[in-house]
């Protein structure tokens, strides 16, 4: 079986080179070099050991994982052509180095043993210079692919393969969703070698403008306990909504249960789309924080009773997100909107089938009234429309409405009437593909702004609704609507 037996070269100096390193490197097997841009391999040049360098993959290659790939790919088929050849990469093989890892990944199968070893980590100089106890918690992550959802500031945290200020500056903007802007960020440059060392320490928000970051560059972020960076975390907000439900926490919140807030969901449900509807992106983001609040409390009410968690409820939508996507996380495709949700309704008719959930009496049982009449009444109709049930154009619809709006002025069940007039005007909206609980819930924002002109107006005049007329009233709406399309 051939052979790749991967080496580090240490954190950077000379000192730092592992002895059975310097030994393999001088075995004379075919040496290739990860990267030429490290400290040591100058010595290596003057001692006399040749190797040949894969730093123009980096100029070639669209992004790092793509990179690492193409150097396995030519790690193994070098392999299978001399039987045994050395890779040596910076520090220690098995720390940060994703194209060791994918070779592992690949090798057997190629028919390619991978040696590792032997090698001195970075790690070990960088946390005696910060001096960071790796016990009290240490989370080591890439930042070529540095994600928000990986970090945890309750523990300290150390970001490596920062190579250059373009990768440091996508690191700050992620590093931006979690920690404040002018967190402290500890920038570490070849820990351990005399005349290139560098450490300093800078705000979050200056990270991409240090010059000097490098391949040799890693980034320590302290752990923290402030509130102002806790409180970004969700796992605060459940550990907060636990304390009030506690023996020691809030008498109102202990004493609540999944009856009694039932209407505080739909109420704070209704205050989102209240934000939407003003354009308003501060109040949306309360109102989804007081929604999200519901969430937690409903599930920490569950997981007080044994039933299920939070975890549970993230679980189970998370598992359904998956299912029910097909066509973006299966084999399946969707050309458009309507393709896609064909593939959510059949995959949750067949859900409900697996269950054991009996099939509803009337086609139309499938739309619940737990919602706003409107909402039941666009729901009706377009369940109804999916077995052929409607007129064949909007003509229809409109014919319909004046025979509606006729009966309405001349029948005196005028309650009926006027809930039929609602119901074609709501199958208009739906011919129309308009959403008309959006668009009614527009209609009152602008009657908001233009009654609060009329006001103002008033209030301008020193005058009240009892000293204007309907006609001037009027010309002050008009007045407000022109003002609206300058």
């Amino acid at each position: 079986m051939s052979r790749i037996h991967v080496v580090g070269l240490g954190p950077g100096s000379w000192t730092g080179l592992p002895i059975g390193t310097y030994q393999i490197l001088q075995a004379g097997k075919k040496i290739f070099l990860r990267t030429e841009r490290h400290p040591v391999v100058e010595e290596l040049v003057k001692k006399g050991v040749r190797f040949h360098p894969l730093d123009e993959l980096y100029e070639r290659a669209e992004d790092f994982e793509s990179l690492y790939q193409q150097i396995v790919e030519l790690l193994l088929n070098e392999a299978k052509k001399h039987g045994e050849i050395v890779y040596a990469v910076p520090g220690h093989p098995g720390v940060a180095e994703r194209s060791v890892q994918i070779a592992l990944q690949k090798g057997p199968a190629a028919g390619v043993e991978i040696l590792l070893g032997p090698g001195h980590s970075f790690l070990d100089e960088l946390l005696l210079k910060i001096g960071v106890d790796p016990t009290d918690g240490l989370l080591i992550l890439d930042g070529t692919s540095l994600k928000a959802h990986n970090l945890n500031p309750s523990v300290h945290t150390l970001i490596v393969q920062v190579y250059n200020q373009e990768v440091a500056g996508e690191v700050k903007l992620t590093l931006m969703d979690i920690y404040p802007d002018d967190y402290p960020v500890t920038v570490a440059r070849a820990v351990g070698v005399a005349g290139v060392e560098r450490v300093e320490r800078v705000p979050l928000y200056e990270l991409d403008h240090l010059d000097w970051v490098d391949h040799l560059t890693t980034l320590h972020l302290p752990s923290s306990t402030e509130d102002r960076v806790t409180h970004r975390q969700f796992s605060k907000l459940v550990e907060i909504v636990e304390i009030l439900r506690s023996p020691e926490g809030c008498p109102w919140d202990r004493e609540q249960t999944h009856a009694s807030i039932r209407k505080n969901v739909i109420e704070e449900a209704y205050e989102v789309a209240e934000a939407i509807d003003l354009d308003d992106p501060d109040a949306l983001s309360e109102e989804l924080g007081d929604l999200l609040l519901q969430v937690v409390l409903h599930s920490q009410i569950a997981s007080e009773e044994g039933v299920f968690t939070i975890y549970d409820a993230i679980q189970s939508i998370n598992d359904k997100l998956i299912r029910r996507h097909p066509h973006v996380f299966g084999d399946r495709s969707a050309e458009d909107a309507d393709a896609a949700m064909g593939n959510w309704e059949e995959i949750k008719r067949r859900e409900k089938e697996t269950k054991g959930i009996p099939q509803e009496e009337s086609f139309l049982d499938a739309v619940k009234n737990n919602m706003p009449a409107m909402d039941v009444s666009y729901k009706l109709q377009k369940k109804a429309a999916e077995v052929g049930f409607e007129w064949p154009d909007v003509e229809g619809v409109l014919k319909k409405l004046k025979e509606e709006i006729e009966e309405l002025r001349v029948t005196e069940d005028k309650t009926e009437e006027l809930g039929d007039v609602l119901f074609v005007l709501v199958n208009l909206a739906r011919y129309l593909k308009v959403d008309p609980e959006e668009a009614l819930s527009r209609t009152n924002v602008k009657f908001r702004r233009r009654f609060a002109y009329i006001e103002k107006k008033l209030s301008e005049q020193g005058k009240s609704f009892s000293d204007s007329s309907l006609e001037e009233m009027d010309a002050w709406w008009n007045e407000s609507k022109k003002l609206e399309k300058i």
